[in-house]
């Protein structure tokens, strides 16, 4: 980047936000870098309530923002991402989601961490902010950052800058667009594990640092955490169909677990001994979550995580190991010809144009 203080195109993917996308624009509006050298881009897939009266409501108190609205007729993330990087003029990238509001130097670290890590693609750190009032909604923002429920990843439990797989929100150089192509567009939820796995394949980079903060807004109850985690793991299984070798050991063990519970309980009907097992399985579980969620509640000052946040775990693991499951056998054809070499489209890395 020969220019100090490049284009950065900001892509904000949206569908019925109208709860959240006020505080998005509010808070790109408050950025450090220069508006001049921002243009944001709403990818909005037809909105039915008033996300898009909203997004017009602020550009009219706001003359100056460089704002404009896209239509996503895909109606995904992806279909909204590709849209928005194909009506864009950046020389960056830089993701937003409707439910995350970016502290003051997001634009700022993220424009600096590209230009002093030489790196494909940067992200930063998640402070998860409850979704509505109430302990039940505290709870799911809690467990976002906790390791049982969150596998460790570094941008929601925390850590040193550095290499990793993932961030959320990413932010990369346009030119990684045509290298590895654009989003895709048949992994509608994971499509930014997907991206970045493309993109670390054909030898590119992914940096994470903890100075790019943003704050996300989690789901407010558990129907609505389990739509999200059963959908997280359909999605990840349509991911690996294409990209076996991204699987990690601690995105499989929701889903082994799920099934080692539902083999054991059909088992035991044959084999009564087989409940045994099960029980001491289902024992070990909920001590384990009734541990995390004591020291939770302990480093919260909050009593009643203790009691909440063994359903939260629950609500999670379960709901992301049944979409799992669910996402293999939907996948299983293309699943299988990657795993015997046949699915040849896509190549080692995969593009997707």
């Amino acid at each position: 980047m020969t220019d100090p203080q490049p284009l950065v195109s900001v892509i904000i993917p949206c569908r019925n936000e109208e709860r959240t996308i006020g505080l998005v624009l509010d808070a790109l509006g408050r950025q450090t870098y220069p508006r001049k050298r921002m243009e944001i881009i709403v990818s909005d897939g037809f909105s039915t309530d008033d996300t898009r009266g909203r997004v017009r409501g602020f550009i009219e108190t706001h003359p100056k923002f460089p704002i404009r609205i896209i239509d996503n007729p895909g109606l995904t993330a992806p279909s909204a991402l590709n849209a928005g990087v194909r009506a864009s003029t950046g020389e960056i990238i830089l993701r937003m989601d409707a439910h995350a509001v970016p502290d003051p130097d997001y634009v700022e670290q993220s424009v600096r961490a590209l230009a002093e890590t030489g790196c494909e693609g940067v992200g930063g750190m998640w402070d998860v902010q409850p979704g509505a009032t109430g302990v039940v909604a505290r709870a799911i923002a809690v467990a976002a950052g906790d390791p049982l429920a969150a596998g460790g990843v570094r941008y929601r439990v925390g850590g040193k800058p550095g290499e990793v797989d993932t961030v959320p929100f990413g932010v990369f150089r346009r030119e990684v667009f045509d290298r590895v192509g654009f989003f895709n567009e048949q992994v509608p939820v994971n499509e930014d594990y997907e991206f970045f796995f493309r993109i670390r394949a054909a030898g590119g980079r992914i940096f994470f640092s903890p100075d790019i903060r943003s704050r996300y807004i989690a789901r407010a109850d558990l129907r609505s955490l389990a739509r999200q985690y059963f959908l997280y793991g359909r999605q990840k299984a349509a991911m690996i169909s294409f990209h076996p070798r991204s699987l990690r050991v601690r995105q499989v063990i929701p889903a082994v677990f799920v099934l080692s519970l539902a083999v054991l309980a059909f088992g035991s009907i044959f084999y009564p001994t087989l409940a045994i097992l099960l029980g001491a399985e289902v024992a070990v579980y909920i001590a384990v979550c009734a541990g995390f969620s004591l020291w939770e509640a302990l480093k919260n000052k909050a009593p009643m995580l203790a009691a909440v946040l063994p359903w939260v775990f629950a609500c999670t693991h379960f709901s992301w190991g049944m979409g799992f499951w669910a996402g293999i056998a939907a996948n299983f054809g293309r699943l299988f010809r990657s795993l015997t070499g046949g699915n040849g489209r896509l190549g080692k890395a995969g593009s997707f144009r």
